[in-house]
């Protein structure tokens, strides 16, 4: 359908003002202050809750035995936070940024708000209650699922659509720490590994909005305090930041490694449910830190005290190895709860260890700017994102003398840490769960990269706007169109569907009113540039299954929803057709219709005069069975330089061989649709039928062997193959038994048939020309212009001995399914089942062969026979087989990959057919 109309011209400019102003990228742009803001909101919530909670453990701590109230609490938190995720969420386990990077790359588990929500309550309780997870990962999960919420509800293309996603989380870690610009940088270098304009535009505003509005309502994200402890550096202190370098590189492999380690351990050797193993982690956590000094009851006042130079060279020391340990044990639980803190901390006790070390060594530097450095150096070891390392470091601090001793030992740290673990620890929890992701390959790859010119129909059946109604209705009645552009000296400025004809009949319009009183001014339509995203965009959003492309004002295509699929099809599965313009629709210049009473349609493209008779035959015994109508086809093809619709043709043999068909399915009791195409392709007017006439099964005629290079059955037949969606059956017909049967067949028509003295009935004659036995002069069929009689088919169709291989899930194959249909068209089957076994030493197993009989025993009432084979080529043997039963029919069943592609033993269906003297059947199955 051309559009979906209004009945009013200032509603279709409405519509088009709209579609300019929410254009993808003006939409995305909208859709990321809106995600910033969101993202801010909850980032502050998160904070707070998290704050108020580890607030009250710390203070009740000082009233009540902190040996009690710390595991205690841990404990009861740990077990609400296990119960939350395992009911409610199981996907908000973990940081979460895995789980974006995976929704991001289209595998994985979907985000949306329900994840947010679990997520937020999940954290505030593991991280409330003495988990030591941080609350800034989790954000970047948070703000990725209420983008993709925000998305969702708001219509945009899939591209933008995730590119948004994206800036939720980047908005997310903006928000957990103040750091816009550290979001933005860690989304292109972790999570999209793309550098577009509109992910650095989109990402930059949400991020910028959300960390605005987490430093207003929420305050400094840290408050490190050290003002009074500028940094500085010196040359001399190169080596120095060398080895913190180096050891923030091994020790962050081996923390990423340590909690990996834990993961196993918690699933193969630990029998807890995810509740209480999180309940046992919060136990854990508050026994060893109520054991600990006061200080260490509070993240965040830890990091500050070692950050401002207070800790002493052991507490630093009993901070990094608690901490390690502890991290390790709470994330390898699986409980909400972020490593960007942690990492922190962990760098911060490091760094300060080594500056202490150079301070008693030169006395040259102060260890809090190595605490600094070792915040970066030690991050950037986990996640492997130096440039996100560097400048969420330099963003806190607000230090460009930072920035050079930042810089050398997150560069350092990553170089160690690769040489260590080449995997970041987001990489090794992916592959725990089982998810891979490519790097270099994007989703919508195709949609992004494709425009519209590439693929638009540049022929267009147009009309102009000074026409009158009657001229215009006289239009819609002589095409299959919904719709037409309406174009003045080449410039498109209307549209006119039947839905605004039916309007203007129902105002009692004159004939003689102008087209431009009744079109829809100012139509929805796209430029040549856009690219395919944004042009299903808008399909999507309105409804529509195609747009016209203009260039400027001026009319140059149009482009449908299928031309879309094609192309991205193509690029996906590495079609041999080009990405391009395709050839014109295919025109129907002949047509008949019966009552749509059947349950599917089955097409049968009529193109052999000789092998229609039996090709007819055989479709109506399957839409018998299946109680479908029969759809029937002539495609007249005419040179690529003459549109279809303006070729003049003559139909007179094709009508006639179509009102023979439609007697065969009347004396079947099956009805029966005909069409006449013209086309430039043979294969485009029935992938054309298939689609507009909503077919389920095509039977196809087939010669047994092809000349073309790199084709299996040849160009019309591989291309049905590869693109249609329905079942295919192709026949290659035993000339041999045609020729056999001929005279039997011609007999039975004269001696069976009572024909009145006024009746001019006879048959086509089914041998192909030079095959015949009979002299032309006594032949009584003696042309194709002659009518048929489906009774004069029935010797010619009793086919016998049928041989059947069968391999895997006998029940679902296609060609089992079809012999029921199929043995109707013998009064006697005998069907021999037969598998082909590679040979081997070991006893072959023939259980599956044995199964396949006994089920079509019960569903067949003929003669079902099994007989395994072992040999080195199936095909060899099922010609071997076939010769020596002399069956009369083959049926091969096979899946779309296997039809079109050449295996080791060879094109086994060409085989086949080539060698043996007998009916070839082959069944592909719907895709």
């Amino acid at each position: 359908m051309w559009y979906i109309p209004v009945s009013k011209q200032f509603r279709g400019s409405s519509r088009a003002i709209a579609s300019q102003f929410l254009r993808p990228k003006r939409l995305a742009i909208l859709e990321a202050c809106l995600i910033g803001l969101v993202c801010g909101l909850a980032g502050v919530l998160l904070k707070l809750g998290v704050g108020w909670l580890g607030s009250w453990r710390v203070w009740a701590s000082l009233i009540v035995p902190a040996w009690l109230l710390l595991p205690s609490v841990g404990c009861l938190g740990g077990l609400l936070t296990g119960l939350l995720v395992e009911r409610i969420a199981p996907e908000t386990s973990g940081s979460g940024i895995p789980h974006v990077k995976a929704a991001l790359a289209g595998v994985g588990p979907s985000l949306n708000l329900r994840v947010a929500i679990a997520k937020l309550i999940g954290t505030i309780l593991s991280v409330g209650s003495g988990l030591t997870l941080g609350r800034q990962g989790p954000t970047v999960e948070i703000g990725a699922s209420l983008a993709t919420w925000i998305s969702n509800s708001i219509p945009t293309s899939p591209e933008y659509r995730r590119q948004l996603v994206a800036c939720g989380a980047a908005a997310g870690l903006a928000a957990g720490f103040n750091t816009p610009i550290a979001g933005v940088l860690f989304v292109v270098e972790e999570l999209l590994y793309d550098v577009s304009g509109l992910t650095l535009g989109t990402a930059i505003i949400s991020s910028f909005i959300g960390a605005v509005v987490s430093q207003l309502l929420g305050g400094n994200s840290l408050n490190l305090n050290i003002v009074t402890h500028q940094s500085n550096f010196v040359a001399q202190e190169i080596p120095f930041y060398l080895i913190l370098g180096v050891l923030a590189g091994i020790l962050g492999a081996f923390f990423t490694k340590s909690i990996v380690k834990v993961l196993k351990f918690n699933r193969r050797s630990l029998p807890l449910g995810f509740p209480l193993r999180v309940a046992l982690t919060g136990l854990i956590c508050g026994l060893v830190v109520a054991a600990l000094p006061e200080t260490f009851r509070n993240n965040t006042g830890l990091r500050e005290f070692i950050l401002t130079g207070e800790a002493s060279a052991p507490t630093s020391l009993i901070a990094f190895f608690a901490h390690f340990a502890l991290t390790s044990v709470a994330a390898g639980s699986g409980a909400p709860g972020g490593l960007f803190a942690p990492s922190l901390i962990l760098g911060s006790a490091l760094g300060h260890i080594v500056g202490i070390w150079q301070e008693n060594w030169l006395a040259l530097g102060i260890a809090t700017t190595y605490a600094l450095a070792g915040m970066g150096a030690f991050f950037c070891a986990v996640t492997r994102a130096p440039i996100t390392a560097v400048v969420i470091v330099f963003e806190i601090t607000t230090d460009f003398k930072l920035v050079l001793p930042l810089m050398m030992s997150c560069a350092i740290a990553y170089l160690v840490a690769e040489i260590v673990d080449s995997k970041s620890l987001y990489d090794h929890l992916l592959d725990f769960s089982g998810i891979e992701i490519k790097k270099n390959k994007l989703p919508n790859d195709a949609l992004s990269s494709l425009h519209a010119s590439d693929v638009m129909q540049r022929r267009v059946e147009t009309l102009s706007s000074k026409m009158t109604l009657d001229e215009v209705t006289q239009a819609f009645s002589r095409s299959h169109h919904r719709g037409f552009p309406v174009v003045d000296a080449g410039k498109l400025v209307g549209i006119v569907t039947q839905t605004d004809l039916a309007h203007a009949s129902t105002r009692e319009l004159p004939g003689d009113t102008p087209l431009s009183e009744i079109m829809t001014a100012q139509p929805i339509a796209v430029d040549c540039r856009d690219t395919l995203s944004e042009i299903l965009c808008l399909l999507n959003r309105y409804n529509l299954s195609r747009l016209p492309v203009t260039e400027g004002r001026h009319l140059v295509g149009i482009i449908t929803r299928s031309d879309i699929i094609r192309a991205e099809s193509d690029q996906l599965t590495g079609g041999v057709e080009q990405i391009g313009p395709h050839p014109e629709p295919s025109y129907i210049v002949y047509q008949t219709k019966a009552p749509q009473v059947g349950s599917g349609r089955i097409l049968i493209p009529l193109n052999n005069p000789q092998t229609a008779p039996a090709m007819l035959r055989m479709a109506a015994a399957i839409a018998r069975d299946r109680n479908c109508e029969l759809e029937c086809l002539q495609v007249m093809v005419v040179p690529r330089n003459s549109a279809p619709s303006e070729t003049s043709v003559r139909t007179t043999k094709s009508r006639r061989l179509l009102q023979q068909a439609e007697r065969i399915a009347k004396n079947w009791g099956i009805p029966i649709h005909t069409q006449i195409r013209v086309s430039h392709d043979v294969a485009h007017a029935i992938l054309e039928t298939i689609k507009e006439r909503h077919i389920d099964l095509i039977l196809m005629g087939w010669q047994g062997e092809t000349a073309a290079p790199g084709r299996i059955f040849g160009n019309v037949v591989d291309t049905v193959i590869r693109q249609a969606g329905c079942e295919v059956v192709l026949v290659k017909w035993s000339e041999k038994l045609l020729v056999k049967k001929h005279k039997l067949a011609i007999d039975e028509v004269v001696n069976n048939l009572s024909l009145s003295s006024e009746t001019n009935l006879t048959v086509d004659c089914p041998i192909p020309e030079g095959n015949c036995s009979i002299p032309y002069a006594q032949c009584p069929i003696p042309d194709s212009d002659i009518k048929m009689q489906e009774l004069g088919l029935h010797t010619l169709m009793n086919l016998h001995r049928w041989l059947v291989p069968i391999r895997g899930n006998y029940q679902q194959a296609a060609a089992v399914k079809l012999l029921p249909a199929l043995v109707a068209l013998s009064s006697l089957p005998e069907i021999r089942l037969c598998q082909v076994h590679q040979p081997s030493t070991t006893e072959t197993d023939t259980s599956d062969l044995e199964k396949a009989t006994n089920f079509l025993k019960r569903r067949l009432n003929c003669s079902v026979m099994a007989t395994p084979v072992c040999a080195k080529s199936v095909s060899d043997a099922l010609i071997d087989l076939a010769q020596q039963n002399q069956c009369d029919v083959i049926v091969l069943g096979a899946s779309r990959e296997g039809l079109l592609k050449q295996v080791i033993q060879g094109n086994i269906p060409e085989a086949v057919a080539r060698s043996c003297d007998c009916t070839v059947i082959l069944v592909r199955g719907a895709n």
